[in-house]
């Protein structure tokens, strides 16, 4: 790898614009987001996923889009490991099926431009965490993407440390691990709506242009507004977030400008399908719903396509901007185990989209058998096609698979089954139970009674039959209990209340004290209690007990939480109001592991410690 590079804000200079005039633009006021349409406005059916208005002198272009890479350089495993059926993902299948769509666009007269929509890394597993993700960067840059907006997992190690991700340079506390350096990413990454409090410009390039047979095509970045409320507060406190519509609108104004008449949004927020059908299809639009619906409508009508994510879920649309004609809406899951393929047209002398049609494309990478059925070497575990990968991209990445494997690979306990993340109509999951008792079994000698776990934190399931190191049936390797908590969050106990821990409990549910979204935490062992969300919110949570007697308002409890949560992360401000406030040494994966080592394999948790009365 070569030296660290000074990175201009490339962006800026393609549109020649002044700093002055950047600067200005960035300080004008922007308008609210739209407020959502009324249940008959006639624009809230979905049209199908493409447009045309043909004119004369057109121009033909390709984007190829990803998001919510996540670092997976590995193809996903377990019940991820499919798509509808389809084994996929891998970082060397992934480069070779961007290698394949670019030249079948290419034989149509089409130029390529890869783009991407955040998370490219955060919540990695650990062969690109334990580089705090300089593998994916580099591998992002092997494969040829070339602008990506930021999502709220690039925040995960701070701004600072994105700072670092983006324009190279050897990790402060750790080094260059790998002994050759750091370059930083080739790639732009845009964050037009992270803007610092310091100087009130955007800590990254808010926008870039391509040209495409002459013709300009302008790119905002954003990520969703929410961030702050899911990543940890400590490493963004030099930042703000501001609404997605407004600032992309903003920053398309400026584009406009400088001519540019046809515009992609990168924007991580999204939305999804839901049945019937049961099993909508990866280039459907079925029962569509999500933020991203006002989101599009309330964006300029030159954003013609909208590359979506946050949500990991697949889908091509078309939804209505502000000015009632369609946006193309596109999503590829997450994981590297989709590509959307974006074709389209530009008109030469308006500048602007004359057509868009998308479909999302499977990175397959397994073998089928004569009755089209997948090769397994054991059940759940597929046969990767050694045609089907790119040796380039699997080099780069079996320099860090090895580098990582002994650490990766060593057995640190066992479990009695497969223990999922998947969570009960409750909202308990058998995963969240074993977490949750491991940091209160890992926090009692500091007097620890409860412990508490954040859904969105179990990043995967743990698989009994997985062997990725050749580890036995049943056994967890270090690299697998990662996966499940890549986050290394400390472990803290604090003292609440009675009535504190009822008022954290009450903000699992939309409405009290700012909550916007409804989220379960997950309980150890001996809490329990009942909730109903048709009552008014405050008033939720009944029958709180602890260990079968009744949680006392007056009454002192230790509560362990990881320090996200405890420093008011996914909203629950609630916490912040605790004292006595103690760290466990090490990260919560340590908790995992030890409760994982400790004795007899670990059976999944019963997932009925809470009770949903409606």
């Amino acid at each position: 790898m070569t030296q660290p590079r000074s990175r201009g804000r490339a962006a800026l200079r393609h549109l020649a614009a002044p700093a002055l005039a950047l600067a200005v633009v960035a300080t004008l006021p922007t308008a609210s987001r739209p407020a959502p349409a009324p249940a008959d406005d006639p624009w809230a059916a979905l049209a199908p996923v493409s447009y045309a208005t043909p004119t004369g002198g057109e121009v033909k272009g390709n984007f190829l889009s990803y998001n919510d890479f996540h670092g997976a350089i590995d193809p996903p495993g377990g019940n991820g490991a499919v798509v509808n059926g389809t084994p996929a993902g891998g970082v060397e299948y992934l480069a070779t099926w961007l290698k394949r769509l670019r030249a079948e666009a290419a034989a149509e007269g089409r130029v390529t431009t890869t783009v991407g929509a955040g998370d490219l890394i955060g919540a990695t597993p650990l062969v690109s965490a334990a580089f705090h993700d300089e593998p994916t960067i580099e591998l992002m840059d092997e494969i040829g993407l070339e602008v990506s907006s930021v999502g709220n997992h690039e925040f995960d190690e701070g701004v600072d440390e994105l700072i670092r991700i983006n324009k190279g340079g050897c990790h402060p506390v750790d080094g260059c691990q790998d002994g050759d350096g750091f370059a930083g990413a080739k790639f732009t990454y845009l964050a037009a709506n992270t803007v610092s409090r310091k100087t009130g410009l955007p800590i990254l390039p808010p926008v870039d242009v391509k040209f495409v047979g002459g013709v300009p095509v302008g790119f905002v970045g954003v990520t969703l507004e929410g961030t702050p409320d899911i990543v940890n507060p400590a490493g963004i406190a030099s930042v703000r977030f501001t609404d997605e519509v407004a600032t992309a609108n903003k920053w398309a104004g400026l584009l406009k400008l400088f001519g540019v008449k046809a515009m992609v949004l990168l924007v991580h927020e999204g939305g999804a399908q839901s049945p019937p059908p049961a099993t909508p299809g990866v280039s459907d639009c079925a029962n569509f719903s999500g933020p991203i619906v006002d989101i599009v409508r309330g964006l300029r009508p030159e954003f013609g396509l909208v590359v979506s994510g946050h949500t990991h879920r697949f889908y091509s649309c078309s939804l209505p901007n502000s000015s009632g004609a369609q946006s193309v809406v596109t999503s590829a899951g997450n994981n590297g185990q989709l590509i959307t393929d974006v074709d389209y047209s530009l008109d030469r002398r308006t500048g602007r989209f004359t057509g868009i049609s998308a479909r999302n494309v499977v990175v397959e990478n397994g073998v089928r058998n004569p009755d089209g059925t997948w090769q397994q070497s054991a059940p759940g575990t597929y046969v990767r096609n050694p045609d089907l990968v790119d040796p380039a991209a699997k080099a780069l990445a079996d320099k860090y698979r090895a580098a990582v494997a002994p650490i990766a690979n060593r057995v640190v306990g066992r479990v009695a089954g497969d223990i999922v993340r998947d969570a009960r109509p409750n909202g308990e999951s058998p995963l969240g139970d074993v977490i949750a008792d491991a940091q209160l079994a890992y926090t009692r000698s500091t007097g620890a009674q409860i412990a508490l776990m954040n859904p969105g934190g179990i990043r995967a399931s743990l698989p009994y039959a997985a062997s990725a190191g050749g580890e036995a049936p049943g056994e967890i390797t270090y690299g697998e209990a990662f996966t499940v908590q890549p986050f290394n969050n400390l472990v803290v106990t604090q003292t609440l209340t009675g009535a504190q821990l009822r008022n954290v409990l009450e903000q699992q549910f939309v409405g009290f004290n700012g909550q916007t979204t409804q989220r379960i935490l997950q309980v150890s062992a001996g809490l329990a209690y009942s909730y109903d969300t048709t009552a008014p919110a405050g008033s939720r949570v009944s029958a709180l007990a602890l260990d079968g007697v009744p949680v006392d308002p007056a009454a002192s409890y230790r509560v362990t939480t990881n320090d996200f949560l405890a420093n008011g992360g996914d909203g629950f401000t609630e916490l912040r109001a605790g004292t006595g406030r103690t760290t466990a040494p090490g990260f919560d994966v340590d908790a995992l592991i030890a409760y994982l080592g400790a004795g007899e394999p670990v059976a999944p948790g019963p997932a009925d410690r809470i009770t949903r009365l409606g």
